[in-house]
């Protein structure tokens, strides 16, 4: 509304006047500037009706009042406002099915949000919208009621309250005119279902327009699929009871009759040869017509030509009928259009990792033909890296220019290592302490740098390595490792004995193709090995007390039972020969010594198609690697292993996991067996989860001692007596004294249960089906699967009292089952699982529940 202060009669606003200065009133947050900024005229302009009517026009348009007055106070031009309110808040109950975020999305793009002026005209119009949505999800009795509340200083409180009713379920799902497939064929397609007894677990008795249509699209797929080419939906209904609780649907089709495909050609400006495009055709003479096939081919064709920089090619399957013969010649019109280059490529969300790493991935180049795969290939080089949890690839149309694309990557970086201090908890390693640097991505030059100071029950390890994966601009790599490791093998499930290895390698990785790489290494160890006196017959074989113990301490048995044993200090050339016996096989360390100088080699192969770096979800990856200690070294031996895996997708993120892992190893030259601290070991994470890490396959045979089930006392190192053994403890027995020839009491390990011994030949495998967890809306770091495992550890030479040692055989391969879940954490992988061991023997150790940080399954 329009009013002048100053009732002139038109002819004096026609007249005008020149404006000496302009007064605005009534404003309270909107400021003048603002309001001079939209009026066309300003103070030294003349005001006449024209230009009063234009400067109401603009102020009105600007949305932000709902009175405008204009008039004239001598030379002053006067304009007198009415601000509309603004939005202080909106507030929004009752909505389940929709979020509010959502629906305050929907809000603030018509023009309602805080801050914002308020208009009530987009408030109801946004109100009929809602209560549209909600019926296109069946809830018909869905009810919207909105209320304004006015506050202080010009401003309003919007509030939502949202009845969203109950979805309509479907009574009945009619199609009419059907011949060729029957109601219930028909019906099978159709996502949206009768209310059965499952319906209340699985919800698809609930209306959706949205379903609806996606069903009646699958329906024409369906017949154009069998060859009905003239098949039509002809008209839809969706009926609703009166209660509104109730939906039924019908939809009437034309089936048409059954078309064949009599020809299939290609025209257009094929650009390529044709022989070459038709090994991209999937539909042949003769075949009943299939718009699936018709719709495959179309991109497989497209694709080849996007591979030869044609990116905006179009291929279309033009069907010919004939109705007299029921049969349908087939052209695939090609439109190249203009071969496309690349004129830039460029990078995002690279905040650490350096260009100059990310190009170096590239096999699509700059100014080059844009090739589709090329890119594609590009981009998944980018995500096997593991620097980055995702990367995805755009690639816009250059303004002004239809035959140049640029080609923009965003990546989104991910830890690729750790620097500090360290602290974690494995079960099978205990407590681990340590101070690393491991950057696979050092200091964003893609560089491998390890340095670690690391600290668990069974091992101190320290070591070095740094590997450049692009030594060559060709992608060979070179890198090398020096190390020092102790372990004690009798804290992991292994024999007792210690190893101190000091060692160095150098290593090489030739690329061979786009996806497989050969890999060198030459190394050098020195390796010392600590067998205690009570080491296994396997590692040491030395005499043992077996018999006639019973003879030399009778003479001091005492009343109560114990004995008193000064005789246990005598010479062992004292002792007769049946109280000794010397085992028939003598130790590894017996033949062979206790410290080692090897140099060994080491050749790979590696193949790998895996789209991630880490939780792979498809693709495949195996590996063969062949070490041989070389004739120079102290012992001559070699070990072959292979590992593979494969995922194959099935369908909403369920993929099926296939894994194996083989090895053996044996002596050659002057050894004739693996060198025992070489074996394989199977058992937890990684190999057959439900049984102890290490504890699968052949075991130990334990030295010959005699076990006294009496008190007995033995002579100290200080000539003191002292008990040494009883009922209630019965790990000690009597045995020789290298040092001083004579007998001794010592403690020893009991081997009722003799510890694992390891095997030269390993088979494993694993079958997984991985699935994803509810509720978890970021899945590329947590994997959560069933899983069923099979392995053993053989040897094919077993000693002659070893336990649980047999050759390979498949009747002795353990089984498990059971669920897993590995999450990526800011600490590194955390894993755990229950499983079921399905055979375990007498002798197996079995594990239901196992966890570990830093490693994945």
């Amino acid at each position: 509304m329009i009013l002048a202060l100053w009732l002139l009669a038109p002819l004096a606003w026609a007249q005008g006047f020149v404006i000496s200065d302009i007064r605005v009133e009534g404003l309270q947050r909107i400021s003048a500037g603002s309001v001079f900024a939209a009026m066309p005229i300003g103070v030294g302009d003349i005001a006449d009706t024209a230009s009063i009517r234009t400067a109401a026009r603009n102020l009105f348009a600007t949305g932000n009042f709902d009175d405008i007055r204009i008039g004239r106070d001598g030379n002053v031009l006067v304009v007198v406002l009415a601000e509309r309110p603004s939005i202080s808040e909106i507030n929004i109950d009752g909505n389940k099915a929709i979020e509010t975020e959502a629906l305050l999305g929907g809000l603030k793009s018509a023009g309602l949000a805080v801050g914002q002026v308020f208009q009530r005209s987009t408030l109801e119009g946004m109100q009929l919208e809602l209560q549209r949505q909600y019926v296109q999800q069946g809830r018909y009795d869905a009810n919207i009621e909105t209320e304004v509340l006015p506050e202080p200083r010009n401003r309003v409180s919007v509030n939502i309250e949202v009845d969203e009713g109950t979805v309509a379920s479907i009574k009945h799902v009619n199609v009419v005119g059907n011949a060729v497939f029957s109601d219930e064929e028909l019906k099978d397609i159709f996502a949206l279902k009768e209310t059965g007894w499952l319906s209340f677990f699985t919800n698809d008795d609930k209306y959706s327009r949205e379903k609806l249509t996606g069903d009646l699209e699958a329906l024409n797929s369906y017949y154009l699929d069998r060859g009905y080419l003239q098949f039509n939906i002809d008209s839809t209904q969706v009926s609703v009871s009166p209660s509104k609780e109730e939906v039924f649907i019908t939809a009437n089709v034309t089936e048409g009759e059954k078309f064949a495909v009599d020809s299939v050609g290609l025209s257009g400006d094929l650009v390529l040869d044709e022989s070459d495009l038709q090994r991209f055709i999937l539909i042949t003479e003769g075949q009943t017509y299939s718009q699936q096939l018709v719709t495959a081919t179309e991109e497989y064709i497209t694709r080849r030509l996007g591979n030869e920089g044609y990116n905006f090619a179009k291929v279309t399957g033009i069907p010919e009928i004939n109705e007299e013969e029921n049969t349908v010649g087939l052209k695939f019109f090609i439109d190249p259009g203009k071969r496309t280059y690349v004129r830039r490529i460029s990078f995002k969300g690279n905040m650490r990792t350096a260009d100059d790493v990310l190009r170096r991935e590239m096999r699509q180049m700059e100014s080059a033909p844009a090739s589709a795969a090329a890119i594609e290939q590009s981009r998944i080089r980018l995500q096997r890296l593991g620097f980055f949890s995702e990367a995805t690839v755009e690639t816009p149309e250059v303004p002004g220019h239809d035959d140049l694309i640029d080609v923009e990557f965003e990546v989104e970086e991910q830890s690729s290592g750790s620097i500090g201090a360290s602290l974690g908890f494995a079960q099978d390693a205990g407590l681990i302490l340590g101070v690393n640097l491991q950057q696979n991505n050092f200091l964003g030059s893609g560089k491998r740098v390890g340095i670690g100071i690391n600290s668990s029950r069974f091992q101190d390890l320290y070591n070095f390595s740094y590997t450049n994966p692009y030594f060559t601009e060709d992608g060979v790599s070179r890198g090398f490792n020096v190390f020092y490791r102790s372990t004690d093998l009798n804290e992991v499930n292994v024999a007792s004995y210690t190893t101190d290895t000091l060692g160095a390698s150098l290593n090489f990785g030739y690329p061979i193709k786009e996806t497989e790489r050969l890999g060198f290494s030459f190394g050098i160890e020195n390796t010392e090995i600590t067998a205690g006196r009570f080491a296994v017959q396997e590692i040491r074989s030395s005499p043992r007390l077996i018999a006639g113990i019973e003879d030399f301490y009778e003479s001091t048995r005492q009343p109560d039972g114990s004995y008193l044993a000064p005789e246990v200090l005598r010479p062992v050339s004292e002792l007769p020969e049946s109280a000794l016996t010397i085992p028939s096989e003598p130790g590894f360390l017996d033949e062979n010594g206790d410290e080692f100088l090897n140099w060994t080699v080491t050749s790979s192969w590696t193949q790998s198609t895996l789209n991630r770096g880490q939780l792979a979800t498809r693709g495949a990856s195996q590996s063969v690697a062949l070490e041989v200690s070389m004739p120079l070294s102290d012992l001559e031996f070699f070990k072959l292993t292979y590992r593979g895996e494969i995922y194959f997708p099935i369908i909403n993120d369920w993929v099926l996991h296939f894994r194996t892992e083989l090895g053996y190893g044996d002596g050659y030259g002057d050894t004739t067996d693996l060198p025992f601290y070489e074996h394989f070991f199977a058992g937890g994470f990684g190999s057959v989860r439900g049984y102890q890490v290490n504890t699968l396959g052949p075991r130990s045979t334990p030295p010959v001692i005699y076990d006294v089930s009496q008190p007995a006392t033995g002579i100290d190192g200080d000539g003191n007596a002292s008990e040494v053994g009883g009922p209630d403890r019965d790990q000690f027995g009597y045995v020789l004294d290298p040092a001083t020839d004579k007998l001794t009491f010592q403690e020893v390990q009991n081997f009722r249960r003799p510890p694992p011994f390891g095997g030269n030949a390993l088979v494993e495998g694993s079958a997984e089906l991985l699935f994803p967890l509810p509720f978890i809306k970021d899945r590329r770091s947590l994997r959560s699967a069933f899983f069923f495992d099979i392995g053993n550890v053989f040897d094919t030479k077993c000693g002659g009292e070893q336990l649980n040692c047999f050759d390979i055989d498949p009747d002795e391969l353990r089984y498990s089952a059971g669920i897993g879940v590995t999450w990526i954490s800011g600490f590194g992988p955390m894993t755990f699982s229950l499983a079921k061991p399905l055979n375990a023997s007498d002798i197996d150790r079995e594990e239901v529940f196992q966890f570990t940080l830093g490693r994945g399954f």
